[in-house]
């Protein structure tokens, strides 16, 4: 018994020794032969637990407390808590510190981080704000770091306002999470500078560590720089975002999560445009881990991505299987279903599209407004232009809108149906007339409806709004026209008194430039003048009048061989014909053509060695591989490879000879 017992105080000694210099794997042998001549030592399983997680062997430690729960009870609950969240099993690691007995300082902060990774961001940031008024230890600025993160998410996820938590920018970290903030609230300015001072920082405070290269700078600033090509992309400055992104891409970072996002980023920019850079860069949202690293929306949005990048791809089956699957996990979420029409579309099949849209707005009212919509543009583009005007009108939230108004105007004045039309005007008005009534845009209504009127003729309709105008602004001269124009068809004792309230022509003297007036941009037909005088008009002298400048006339041309010594012909007038030295033409033989052939052959020659023209020579045909009535392929592209005709009734096939470049022709082969 004496011999274990100073074997076993040598074995302590031995972990003692092991856990100063960080040594857990030695540490963990000298564990295990303690525990072998005591397998319930609570001690010893403690210090194997914390050996086997600081050599991140999280799962082995988790067996080792399950198995020895009773002996441990509630001694290792951060431990266990710890291994949990590390395994990613998050909702297991809250149930084990919401059983806690007593919530300690540690587990509060590993709390915090479960509610993060939960994305529960106002009870995060509850429990991280009491852990900074409460506690003063060398971690606080790593805990200001964390609530900063939160407030970031809040503000990009939630969409909550951001708030000032007086929180410093000392660090990059801090300016960092600052800089998501303010992307969240659409400052993206602000945001930039943010990041840049981030950078700064960055490199300022790893450049003091003489251990850190160059190339563990560029790659700590990775999520920097793609921050940075985000807001670039948001800005429409997508050619300097793209180059970013790439840079990021090439450091291949080890954070699996900066890659997907940086990807997907790609991927948005790139559209239906170089899709096999793409197909590439979806690989790396697949990596493992990627959905531990991500927020839920991000991972949304990935999804959505791949779905449309198999559309684009022309992998229609992938394209609904995605796009089903997405659905399926996102039940009222209106992008799968507009993903599984832009399909159908593709397909032709826009009535189907429309029967699905259909069914999802009917199953889901509350999405329903950007899917009527789309119905309303498919219907477009099969030409059914009122079935659209029906569909645009059923939707409340934008019935009433000045957009929605003048697009169904529109629609309905192209199908000439003016009482329609009228009628878009007239529930307009009467919505603005009870929510805001005499508002800008109320007004503005009316007058548009008053002007639509006149214009085709509804003068008696236009009255009532042409006379809630003029009682708005009695000094408006134009409406009062308009009135009484109107009201001469109806009543026009009516017109004549309100005539009465037209200025007088003296008050109604414009003082108007004529000839400034003529010369101002958009006048037709002015008649053209000379140019004033700039100064004072000076009194002319009797007898002098105006004197007139003569244009100068242009000398005509003279025939090449003219010479001025020789009579020209007193008969050049006259026709050839009717000329007294005409002759007439001489008739002869006609001379022999020499050099209309080829070089250095003449008629005679080529008539005899033609051997076409004998009797007994067979009908030419073309020479193997020539081009006979075809024409080269366009400038610049390729040669169009041969096509095999339908076999004839013999059975046997033809070819056509492959085409071939003529020569001099531009492009390559």
């Amino acid at each position: 018994m004496a011999s274990g017992g100073v074997a076993v105080a040598s074995l302590w000694t031995e972990v003692n020794r092991c856990g100063q210099n960080g040594d857990y794997t030695r540490a963990l042998k000298a564990l295990n032969k303690i525990l072998q001549e005591n397998r319930d030592d609570v001690t010893a399983l403690q210090c194997k637990i914390v050996c086997l997680v600081q050599n991140g062997s999280f799962k082995e430690a988790l067996n080792v407390m399950n198995t020895h729960s009773k002996v441990l009870g509630s001694e290792v609950v951060f431990e266990k808590a710890y291994c949990e969240y590390r395994l990613n099993r998050v909702e297991s690691a809250l149930k084990t510190i919401e059983s806690a007995p007593d919530q300690t300082d540690k587990l509060k902060e590993l709390y915090g981080q479960v509610l993060y990774r939960l994305e529960r961001y106002d009870e995060c940031r509850t429990v991280y704000t009491d852990l900074i008024r409460n506690s003063q230890d060398e971690y606080e600025e790593e805990r200001k770091t964390n609530l900063a993160a939160v407030v970031a998410a809040m503000s990009q996820w939630g969409k909550a306002p951001m708030e000032d938590l007086g929180l410093p920018e000392s660090t990059y970290e801090l300016c960092y999470n600052t800089a998501c903030a303010l992307i969240g609230q659409g400052q993206l300015t602000e945001a930039f500078n943010k990041l840049q001072q981030a950078e700064e920082l960055c490199r300022v405070s790893l450049a003091e560590d003489s251990d850190v290269t160059e190339e563990d700078i560029e790659s700590e600033l990775a999520v920097i720089h793609s921050q940075m090509a985000y807001i670039m992309q948001l800005e429409g400055r997508t050619d300097e975002a793209l180059q970013l992104y790439n840079q990021v891409i090439k450091l291949k970072p080890s954070d699996v999560g900066l890659l997907a996002v940086t990807a997907n980023n790609i991927i948005t920019i790139n559209k239906d445009q170089n899709v096999f850079d793409s197909k590439k860069k979806v690989k790396l949202t697949n990596a493992e881990g990627v959905e531990h690293k991500l927020a839920k929306k991000q991972l949304q949005a990935i999804e959505f991505n791949k779905a449309l990048l198999a559309m684009y791809t022309n992998q229609a089956d992938q394209c609904r299987k995605l796009a089903s699957s997405l659905q399926s996990q996102n039940p009222g979420h209106p992008r799968p279903v507009l993903i599984q029409a832009a399909q159908l579309c593709r397909e032709k099949q826009h009535s189907k599209a429309v029967e699905l849209l259909q069914q999802f707005s009917e199953q889901n009212p509350e999405s329903a407004s950007g899917i009527k919509l789309t119905m309303a543009q498919l219907y477009l583009v099969q030409g059914h232009v009122t079935k659209a005007c029906d569909v645009l009108r059923s939707i409340e939230e934008f019935k009433h809108k000045a957009g929605m108004v003048s697009a169904l105007v529109t629609m309905y004045s192209h199908e000439e149906d003016i009482d329609s039309a009228i009628d878009v005007f007239k529930q307009a008005i009467e919505y603005y007339q009870a929510e805001q009534p005499g508002s800008a845009a109320h007004l503005a209504l009316v007058r548009e409806a008053a002007n639509f009127k006149l214009k085709h003729g509804r003068k008696k309709e236009a009255i009532s709004d042409l006379e809630q105008l003029w009682k708005k602004n009695t000094n408006d001269v134009h409406t009062l026209a308009q009135l009484i124009s109107a009201y001469s068809l109806v009543d026009t004792d009516k017109a004549k008194s309100l005539s009465k309230h037209l200025p007088s022509a003296d008050t109604m003297s414009f003082n108007l430039d004529v000839d400034e007036l003529e010369n101002s941009h958009g006048a037709t037909y002015v008649r053209k003048k000379a140019g004033k005088v700039v100064g004072e008009n000076l009194p002319k002298e009797p007898g002098q009048g105006e004197v007139k400048k003569k244009k100068k006339k242009k000398k005509g041309k003279l025939p090449k061989n003219y010479d001025p010594k020789a009579t020209p012909d007193p008969e050049r007038w006259l026709p050839m014909k009717e000329r007294s030295y005409y002759r007439g033409k001489k008739k002869g033989k006609k001379k022999e053509q020499i050099g209309k052939g080829t070089q250095g052959a003449t008629t005679g020659a080529s008539a005899e060695l033609d051997a076409s023209k004998t009797a007994s020579s067979p009908p030419t045909s073309p020479r193997p591989g020539s081009v006979t009535g075809s024409s080269t392929a366009p400038s610049g592209g390729s040669v169009i490879p041969p096509r095999q005709q339908k076999p004839s009734s013999s059975g046997a096939t033809r070819k056509k000879a492959p085409q071939k470049k003529k020569k001099g022709s531009k492009g390559g082969w």
